[in-house]
């Protein structure tokens, strides 16, 4: 287990991460959150000791993170950080003897990753020769050869097409399903909605949510309601101040509803108004409560970057 505990660190006047703390299990898909200057590259560089935190530490299996546990690990940092002039298979051969194998396994294994990733054909190719998909897919390559117990993935879907992203969210998922931990930042909240299991949301330096997204749509006071009556055209809301319109569409109408809400009462309104033939209560999606994790730090804490 990837253990954050109590990372501070400034740069200066500016305050990076303030107290950070959290966990990442072996074998499941934690969604890294943030908006920019947030503090997530921070900590990801904290990990594999790029930036030293002021104060905390970061533990693996509950001990200090030192060398030889980051050779185990793998990154795929945001901005790349491979050779533009070197052949794509010997730079990901050369990384897998860097952290430890033999050159005669470090081929075989670039050849194989190479191959899984579509990238094959491209092994003779210089990387400034590539796509930038492509050499999305090379950076996951070098972070995956050494088969490491731990991926942390900085932005690893900027870039890809369907087809790109397709693939790295299928590797993504077999390597959780042989055990391995995957903590990944990404912007794209709904692909972080069908991958992860696990969110932490980071805003200002600080940890402002960490849970499942399952129990954190659970714990939200929020919810959505969707209502479509006949004929309507949603005038049946005119003056219910009690919930806030989302979209209307026709005949149905999308809110935004707290836990207060008297859904029976609502349910009377919109049936004299015509036929109700949708009214289904949902809970938030993380694009959601994304907004209200950050939005409520953002007013009640001071400033943080990177």
């Amino acid at each position: 287990m990837l253990e954050l505990i109590d990372l501070a660190k400034r740069y200066g006047p500016v305050v990076a991460l303030d107290g950070a703390t959290f966990t990442a299990a072996p074998g499941r898909i934690l969604g890294f959150l943030g908006p920019n200057g947030a503090g997530k590259t921070t900590a990801m560089r904290c990990i594999f000791g790029l930036a030293r935190p002021d104060r905390g530490e970061v533990r693996w299996d509950g001990r200090p993170v030192d060398r030889d546990t980051r050779l185990r690990f793998g990154y795929m940092p945001e901005q790349r950080g491979l050779y533009p002039r070197m052949r794509v298979g010997e730079q990901v051969s050369y990384f897998a003897q860097q952290h430890g194998l033999t050159r005669r396994d470090a081929d075989a294994a670039a050849t194989r990753w190479l191959e899984r990733l579509g990238l094959a054909d491209r092994s003779r190719a210089k990387l400034e020769e590539l796509s930038h998909g492509n050499q999305q897919r090379v950076q996951l390559a070098v972070a995956l050869v050494h088969e490491p117990e731990l991926l942390v993935l900085d932005e690893p879907f900027s870039g890809l097409d369907p087809i790109g992203t397709a693939t790295m969210s299928e590797v993504i998922r077999e390597r959780t399903a042989a055990g391995v931990g995957v903590v990944f930042s990404s912007h794209q909240l709904d692909l972080v909605e069908d991958l992860c299991e696990d969110v932490v949301i980071i805003a200002r330096g600080r940890i402002v949510a960490e849970d499942t997204i399952d129990a954190l749509r659970i714990g939200s006071g929020r919810r959505h309601l969707e209502v479509e009556v006949v004929g309507s055209g949603a005038s049946w809301l005119d003056g219910y101040t009690s919930v806030t319109v989302l979209a209307r569409d026709g005949d149905r109408v999308k809110l935004l509803v707290d836990a207060s809400v008297d859904l029976d009462g609502l349910l009377v309104r919109a049936r004299a108004a015509g036929e109700v033939i949708r009214f289904a209560y949902q809970p938030p999606r993380l694009s959601e409560l994304f907004m209200e994790a950050v939005t409520t730090t953002t007013t009640d804490t001071p400033g943080a970057a990177a």
